[in-house]
Formats: C-alpha cells, structure tokens, sequence
C-alpha cells in the first residue's frame, strides 16, 4: 500500500484522489514517449508504466495545514461538466468526501493554489446547485498567478475552453474569491512556508508550489510525468510554449537533483512523490519509504 501523505517540516502533504486517467492519456499528452522510450528506463515499472509502455496517470489534489491556514493545491477536473475530452466529460466522483476524510471539508479551506487555469487543475474550483455554479470553497482566497489570469482573458478561446473559464473560473471570479498575483523570479510566498515559484512554458504563468523552504515542491504540470526526469526534452501536446517548458524543465531538475527535496507529482500515480537524483546524462525518481519525514 502506498502512502497518500508525507511529513515535510512541520507540513503535513494529503493526497486527495480524484481519478486516475484512462491508459490513452499517456500516448495522448507525451506522444513522444514511446513503448521504446519508456523501455529505456526501466525504473519507470512498475509504478509509472506498464510493460507494453503505456504510462499511468492520474488527477489529484493536495491538501495540507500551513501557518494556521488550509491549503488546497489544484482542484482537479470537478462533476458534471460538459467537456470535450470523453474521459473528463460528466465525471460523478466522491471527491468531496475524500477531501473532508483528508480532515479538509470544503468549507474549511482558506486558500486554494491554482498551479495554472487548464481545466484539469480548476474543476472543482465550482459545484452544481440549484442548477447554478456555485464556489466548493466559499471561504477560500483561490490564488493563480496575474499572468496566467491575464493570458487566457486576453486570448481567443475555442468553446471548450470558454465552457471551463464558464463553470470554474468565472463563477470564482463574480464572488471575490479569485486572488490574481505577481510572482517575482524569486517566487512569492502566499502562505507561511508555501511559496509560489514561476515555472513557464506550459502555460505562460504556470507555477509550482513550494513548501517547508524547499523540503518539498508540487509539481503542476512543468512536469506530467516521471518519463520526463529520463527525458527532460519531452513536451506535452498542450504546452502552450513548448521551448520554454523545456528550459523550464531542465532548470528545475538541476536545481533538485541530489538535494533531496520531496517532488509531489500532481498527475504522478502513487507512490506520487520522489526525490531527484542523477541518472546518466539525465534524472530519476527514487520514492521514500512510507511515513518518511525530511
């Protein structure tokens, strides 16, 4: 049984389940990480991919006391939303209840990370009442960076993507609760021991979350996938600037490597978090033991 929580400091990290994603996805998002890819790095098995190298992934939020204060990191795909993907489409899952059986029912959360504003990271940003979208966490601040806020106001958006800005985003926006920042090169804490760190290219104001003062960093989505520790040059279909999430990539896995801060993988299936470490010309994950505290 793999953990769903690990100590950091004096932080706590909950992994609170949303689905994982149907084995398509992989070949879908990282069509360059091939059967042959995968078999290269064998440590991938069997955790991260099957032996046909077919990867695993998953939608998950994590959940965790800092500071006196709540702290929900994304908020996956969400129910009951039209969306184009099939797999995302109409979802009816029990995500509430997992995230008040982690001890974080939606009404105690004071604030929400948006690491960026895809629909899989805002989904349950909303809830259906009353045949209205209405906030999940009504006494949270939910905080994105102004970039990524003032990027897709500022773009033209095909229909699927209004549908999200409409059902998970904009509803946020009407009762207050949306928080845009400016997040410097150094990163910008918006809680005691949680600091926002500027990680581009998958989306231009992408961020990944730091906690503990660097014991441990949640992913986003500069990384989808630990094939991509193996090969830091493979980019997903929907990076919005697939160069600079490369360079973004290669950055922070150099920074990491040998330094044993805790990577928590937001679409990493369990074991889900790892420590960086060399590997040949490129990276590997190595996954603590259960309980283990840094």
């Amino acid at each position: 049984m793999h953990p769903s929580s690990w100590n950091v400091g004096d932080i706590a990290v909950h992994r609170v389940d949303e689905i994982p994603l149907p084995p398509a996805t992989g070949a879908w998002l990282l069509p360059d990480a091939t059967p042959d890819v995968v078999a290269a790095s064998d440590w991938l098995l069997p955790h991260h991919a099957t032996t046909a190298g077919t990867l695993r992934l998953d939608s998950h939020s994590f959940a965790f006391e800092a500071g006196g204060l709540r702290v929900l990191v994304d908020t996956g795909i969400g129910n009951g939303k039209p969306r184009a993907n099939p797999a995302w489409h109409d979802l009816r899952t029990d995500y509430p209840d997992r995230l008040a059986a982690a001890g974080f029912p939606p009404e105690s959360v004071d604030l929400v990370v948006l690491t960026h504003l895809h629909t899989d990271h805002v989904g349950w940003n909303t809830r259906r009442v009353a045949g209205e979208w209405v906030p999940t966490f009504p006494n949270a601040r939910h905080v994105t960076s102004r970039v990524e806020r003032d990027f897709w106001a500022d773009s033209p958006m095909d229909g699927a993507r209004a549908q999200v800005f409409r059902d998970s985003v904009a509803p946020v926006e009407r009762a207050g609760l949306l928080e845009p920042v400016d997040v410097p090169e150094g990163g910008l804490e918006v809680a005691p021991g949680v600091r926002l760190l500027p990680t581009p290219g998958h989306t231009p104001g992408h961020v990944a979350v730091e906690l503990a003062g660097g014991r441990a960093l949640i992913t986003g989505d500069c990384l989808h996938h630990p094939v991509q520790l193996a090969r830091p040059d493979l980019t997903a279909c929907v990076d919005v600037d697939p160069a600079r999430a490369r360079a973004t990539r290669r950055a922070l896995l150099e920074r990491l490597a040998g330094t044993g801060t805790l990577l928590l993988g937001t679409h990493f299936a369990p074991p889900t978090a790892g420590h960086v470490v060399r590997h040949g010309s490129a990276y590997r994950v190595e996954h603590p033991s259960a309980g283990q505290k840094k």
